[in-house]
């Protein structure tokens, strides 16, 4: 666990898809109308995402370091967004638990004093994720209602050291831990031993219980993957009340679990949560399925990541 002194929420900036905008989401800053997004691939309507979020963003704020995330291999998206940009930037991969992990990390950076300001960018794309993970969306693949949806959205984050109304007070790095499943169409059932394993490390290691938070928002475990982290979590003598899963939160529809996908915390977290005057004390655990293709295809388990962060509303 680690705890930092004086590392704040700046500013963000957010897209989101053609369904997300007729989601649950409350506030929001862009819609794009088509997954095309005036592009010819899906790939570079993902990058216009990223760098549409980036030129808003890097209007009003000047970073000393970008972190970026995205699901494609080798996280081509939030390269190419940041290409001859002239910021120093580091790639960071948690799969769907990356959010968190890259607020940890320019956390850890501004309280140290190393940079003043660091900017977070993140996206998914239904289509592109799909086919690296899945199956194409052409091919007609049908999906038991256990799976996740990949949330279309791109979301951008500024920390700063100085002082706003949105507090970053601790983080946890989570463990990757094997979920024990080879089943791709159940990524909540794969994150959730690893968002119950950092859950517990946190409340251990800051001395807290879930009483000590007005809200402990997980990522992305769906309606199928938030029933076992209860579960598990009751195992262990702690009930969770004050809890929801954003992917479960996105979407209410029958015909999957959630949404899913790196955007989803922080856009549930922005969206929905931030302005939320009931809520002061958050705990977020960005929930993360490390899942290979190839790793499946030669039958291995699903590994899986969680790392959690604590926000303080003081104003």
């Amino acid at each position: 666990m680690y705890k930092f002194k004086n590392v704040y929420l700046k500013d963000w900036y957010t897209i989101v898809g053609p369904l997300e905008s007729k989601s649950n989401l409350k506030n929001y800053n862009q819609t794009i109308n088509d997954y095309y997004y005036g592009e010819k691939t899906f790939e570079k309507a993902e990058i216009k995402m990223q760098n549409n979020v980036l030129d808003n963003l890097l209007e009003k704020n000047s970073p000393e370091l970008i972190i970026g995330s995205d699901l494609l291999n080798q996280l081509i998206i939030s390269n190419m967004s940041l290409k001859n940009r002239n910021i120093p930037y580091l790639g960071l991969y948690s799969a769907c638990a990356s959010s968190v992990g890259a607020l940890i990390t320019l956390s850890s950076m501004i309280d140290s004093h190393k940079i003043k300001e660091g900017l977070f960018i993140t996206s998914a794309h239904n289509l592109t994720a799909e086919k690296q993970y899945r199956f194409p969306v052409e091919y007609g693949s049908p999906k038991p209602i256990r799976s996740t949806f990949t949330t279309t959205a791109s979301v951008g984050i500024v920390l700063t050291n100085k002082k706003t109304s949105y507090k970053i007070v601790n983080g946890t790095i989570g463990c990757v831990v094997d979920s024990y499943l080879k089943d791709t169409s159940n990524m909540g059932g794969v994150m959730a031993i690893g968002a119950a394993h950092t859950c517990l490390r946190h409340f251990k290691e800051t001395n807290t219980s879930p009483n000590d938070y007005d809200l402990i928002l997980s990522g992305d475990l769906g309606k199928a993957g938030e029933n076992i982290f209860k579960e598990l979590m009751k195992r262990e003598n702690f009930i969770l009340k004050n809890y929801k899963d954003a992917g479960t939160l996105i979407y209410q529809n029958k015909d999957y679990s959630g949404g899913s996908g790196p955007a989803v915390l922080p856009l549930v977290f922005l969206s929905n949560i931030i302005n939320n005057k009931k809520y002061k004390r958050i705990l977020l655990l960005a929930t993360g399925s490390l899942h290979s293709p190839t790793l499946v295809n030669q039958k291995n388990t699903i590994p899986t990541i969680t790392h959690a962060l604590t926000i303080e509303v003081i104003k």
